[in-house]
């Protein structure tokens, strides 16, 4: 029966997601606001939605492992799964912008983590205490801020050549209740499939008798992730490549300086079984989204190279829990 409704809830995933990406163009084409933008901030925020709901789940719990590990692990399979399969679909495109601010800004969050995690600054256990937690929602608080502000700056410099463009763009939209109730169910139907399918695979994972902080690293994080994946794909087969870049850095800077900055006022995270390799890999992957991006694409043979990046990682993680 684990085996139908995961199916199932991959069905659900993947309608949702097309609403939730078609929903969002509406609003980006209404307010004039950059695909980039719009995939960070609506679409990456509410696709991280099962990932903030683990997370709370484990901190609850007083289960670290799973609340870090879920983080951890999304952010390893948003860069070198999704945006690996994304660009092998489609060669996904960005502004040189993105390249100067919000990827250096997500590399800067994913270190900064790392720090907290293994106690850079206080040498004592492996913890991210409260202290640290608000200084992560503090952070991400900027970046919300300084994103929009960056990008109303950016069109009103543009406005005057670009007004008969984004006046078509604008009344292709279609009303915006409509995009607003695409986006509202879209994202109801992704978080309600990825929560059916992330309980039924762990059952099925715990049924061979692995630990949490492999589960939490591997099958949750990924599972928590698959809207990520859904919104992605829906947004480079829309040709909004962009969107699909802005969704997965989006969700990494809100998957690391919110919902552990949030589970950290909860109980302090103290975690053992997330090792420094682990936050090293998230660190890597962030650093050759940078390095592969630096013509501001991500080509065919540079998502296959993401790709095997992260069968790579998984089989490390397989084999580690083996020994």
């Amino acid at each position: 029966m684990e085996y139908v409704i995961l199916i199932l809830s991959l069905v659900g995933i993947v309608l949702g997601a097309d609403y939730l990406v078609a929903g969002s163009v509406s609003i980006a084409r209404k307010y004039k606001v950059s695909d980039f933008v719009i995939g960070a901030a609506i679409i990456g925020v509410g696709t991280s939605t099962p990932e903030m709901t683990v997370s709370f789940i484990g901190a609850l719990n007083g289960n670290a492992d799973v609340a870090i590990g879920n983080v951890v692990g999304s952010n390893i399979f948003n860069i070198f799964g999704i945006l690996g399969i994304t660009a092998m679909c489609f060669p996904v495109t960005f502004d040189r912008q993105n390249l100067k601010f919000e990827i250096p800004f997500c590399v800067g969050v994913s270190v900064l983590l790392m720090l907290f995690a293994l106690n850079f600054f206080n040498g004592t256990a492996q913890c991210i205490g409260r202290v640290d937690g608000l200084i992560l929602i503090a952070i991400f608080a900027f970046f919300m801020w300084l994103s929009f502000a960056r990008d109303k700056k950016q069109r009103l410099q543009v406005s005057a050549e670009s007004v008969p463009a984004e006046e078509s763009k604008t009344d292709e939209a279609g009303p915006m209740w409509k995009a607003v109730l695409k986006v509202i169910g879209g994202l109801a139907v992704l978080i309600f499939s990825c929560d059916l399918f992330v309980d039924n695979a762990v059952v099925i994972a715990k049924s061979f008798g692995v630990n949490d902080a492999f589960i939490s690293l591997t099958l949750i994080a990924c599972g928590t992730s698959l809207p990520e994946l859904a919104a992605s794909i829906a947004a480079a087969l829309k040709k909004n490549t962009s969107m699909a870049l802005g969704n997965v850095v989006g969700s990494n800077i809100f998957n690391i300086a919110l919902i552990l900055g949030l589970s950290s006022q909860v109980t302090p995270l103290t975690s053992t079984g997330i090792t420094i390799v682990d936050y090293i890999v998230m660190i890597a992957a962030v650093v050759a989204l940078y390095a592969f991006g630096r013509d501001c694409k991500i080509q065919r043979y540079e998502g296959v190279i993401f790709f095997l990046c992260f069968i790579g990682y998984t089989w490390y993680l397989i084999t580690n829990q083996i020994a």
